[in-house]
C-alpha cells in the first residue's frame, strides 16, 4: 500500500493528523484553485476551507478512479462555483448572439506577465471571471459549464468573449498607461 493509499485510508478513519498531512500536502494547489474564483484572499480562503470539510466528508466515497489531487480539486472547483453561483444571477449575461466584440484583432495580452494577468482576470465581474476560469483555465467545454451553472451554452459562450474583451481592453489600457510612465 502506497503512502497516500495509508493517509486516505487514515482521512477515512477521520485520522486528525492524516487529515492535518492531507490538508498541507493539498491545500497550497488548491488555494491557487480558490483564488482565481474569487475577488479577494478572505474569499478564497472561506471556499478553500469550506471545500477541505467537504473533502473530509466525502473522502469515503473517494474510489481512486483519478489521482486523489484531481478529486480533491474537483470538490474545490465546485465549492467555488457554488460560493459564486448566488453573485452570477445578480448580473446580467447576454447571450453570444448580442455580444459586439470591439477590435477582435488587438493581441495586447500576450505582452503581459502572468501576475498582470492574474491581477486582471480578478477585476472582471463575476459571471465573467468564473466562466473564463472553467473555460480558459481548467478547460471545461461550454455545454459543461452551461450545466454546472444551470444557464444556457450561448450564455456561456458571450461570458466568455465579454471576458476575453475585457481583458483586451484592460491591457490596452495598462498598455498606454506604461508608455505613457516611460515617456
Amino acid at each position: 500500500m502506497s503512502s497516500e493509499q495509508i493517509l486516505i485510508e487514515a482521512c477515512k478513519k477521520q485520522d486528525p493528523r492524516a487529515q492535518e498531512q492531507l490538508y498541507t500536502k493539498f491545500a497550497p494547489g488548491m488555494y491557487a484553485v480558490c483564488l482565481r474564483y474569487s475577488k479577494s484572499t478572505l474569499e478564497a480562503e472561506d471556499i478553500l476551507q469550506e471545500a477541505f470539510i467537504k473533502v473530509f466528508r466525502k473522502i469515503s466515497t473517494y474510489k481512486g478512479d483519478s489521482s486523489l489531487g484531481y478529486w480533491i480539486k474537483r470538490i474545490v472547483i465546485n465549492t467555488a462555483i457554488n460560493s459564486q453561483r448566488s453573485k452570477l444571477y445578480m448580473f446580467p449575461m447576454v447571450d453570444v448572439e448580442d455580444v459586439n466584440i470591439v477590435n477582435p484583432a488587438i493581441d495586447a495580452l500576450n505582452n503581459l506577465n502572468h501576475q498582470d494577468l492574474l491581477k486582471m482576470i480578478k477585476e472582471l465581474p463575476d459571471g465573467c471571471r468564473v466562466i473564463f476560469n472553467l473555460y480558459a483555465v481548467e478547460g471545461y467545454k461550454h455545454s459543461e459549464i452551461a450545466d454546472m451553472l444551470e444557464i444556457s451554452e450561448g450564455t456561456s459562450k458571450s461570458q466568455f468573449a465579454r471576458a476575453r474583451q475585457l481583458l483586451k481592453e484592460m491591457a490596452v489600457q495598462r498598455n498606454i498607461l506604461k508608455n505613457e510612465r516611460a515617456r
